[in-house]
């Protein structure tokens, strides 16, 4: 099973909508960046996903959530009156993907982006490269288990 990092703001798709949703899945649309839209191809049920809150007043890792659905065509894409709508897409060549995810477990505390630069093995995490501004992004076995390991 692959990890990854998803990033959103929590007004618009946080933990706590997660946790209000336990035992039922979200759909994680919306990317309109061809590098995230890829790794998004990528994902596979099963998949552990932490969840990031970024572009808010507390930013860090505030969960856990997994793939419930693999990647598939995000329908709004298709929407006129959806802010993600892209006419330029079509139901035989789509050009942007969606994932369903459901939580594991809110973290016991929020672990901020200034802890997550101080904790050794995670020098090459996707994201503490310098400009990754990526909302979905990779992250090793190893990192994985630093991170869990620090989120207790």
């Amino acid at each position: 099973m692959a990890k990854w990092l998803v990033k959103s703001e929590p007004s618009e798709c946080g933990i706590e909508d997660f946790v209000l949703s336990a035992g039922q899945s979200i759909p994680w649309d919306g990317v309109r960046n061809y590098q995230a839209r890829n790794f998004l191809a990528q994902m596979s049920e099963g998949d552990g996903v932490f969840l990031y809150h970024s572009s808010c007043a507390q930013i860090g890792i505030a969960g856990i959530v997994t793939v419930v659905r693999g990647a598939y065509p995000d329908p709004t894409q298709f929407q006129p009156d959806s802010p993600y709508y892209d006419p330029k897409s079509t139901l035989e060549k789509p050009r942007w993907q969606a994932v369903n995810l459901a939580l594991v477990r809110k973290l016991p505390r929020l672990i901020p982006l200034q802890e997550i630069k101080t904790l050794p093995g995670l020098e090459e995490l996707a994201l503490l490269r310098k400009g990754s501004r990526l909302s979905v992004m990779p992250v090793s076995e190893e990192e994985w288990q630093i991170i869990r390991g620090h989120a207790g």
